[in-house]
């Protein structure tokens, strides 16, 4: 029997038309105290994010998901809840799945979807393989932005992630 204790993620954060979603994995620790996505300080989510779509990774959380939401990019994880000790991904069990194939569909603005991190990619595979064979919808697996991730320096992860905002300048509304 697991006697760890079930953690849920977050609603999805969706603007009207999103072009791109980022799915995490399962929010940490610190994330799910402040129920804040990406809320670990070490995270470098918020600082990549803010160069790339040009505002203040220190703004208050909710000038933040509106920056995000103004630029097109929405926010949700692949797994709806797990069991897990810590914050880290390789230690997530019982996995139940968000309905991302249904989010996608229910918002057909989006084109890409940006998964950070192995674990966010390996579910999104696992559990909505149909949207890999959507060719309207490309799909990227991007380094993880948590500092666990630490085989990429930041300036790496970084120059990986430019392909979100690169995305959103060319399909620009």
């Amino acid at each position: 029997m697991n006697n760890e204790e079930l953690k849920h993620s977050f609603p999805p954060m969706v603007g009207r038309n999103p072009r791109v979603l980022i799915l995490g994995s399962l929010p940490g620790e610190e994330s799910l105290r402040q129920q804040q996505y990406y809320a670990f300080k070490h995270n470098a989510f918020w600082r990549i994010m803010g160069e790339l779509l040009d505002f203040d990774p220190e703004l208050p959380y909710e000038e933040r998901l509106e920056a995000l939401r103004r630029a097109g990019v929405a926010l949700w994880d692949t797994i709806g809840a797990g069991r897990r000790t810590g914050s880290l991904d390789t230690k997530i069990r019982d996995i139940e799945p968000n309905p991302v194939a249904a989010l996608v569909a229910s918002h057909p603005t989006i084109r890409l979807i940006g998964c950070n991190g192995g674990k966010s990619f390996e579910q999104l595979r696992r559990n909505a393989p149909e949207l890999f064979e959507n060719p309207s919808l490309a799909i990227v697996r991007l380094p993880s932005t948590s500092p666990a991730a630490a085989t990429m320096r930041y300036e790496q992860k970084r120059e990986a992630w430019s392909v979100v905002a690169e995305f959103l300048q060319k399909n620009a509304r």
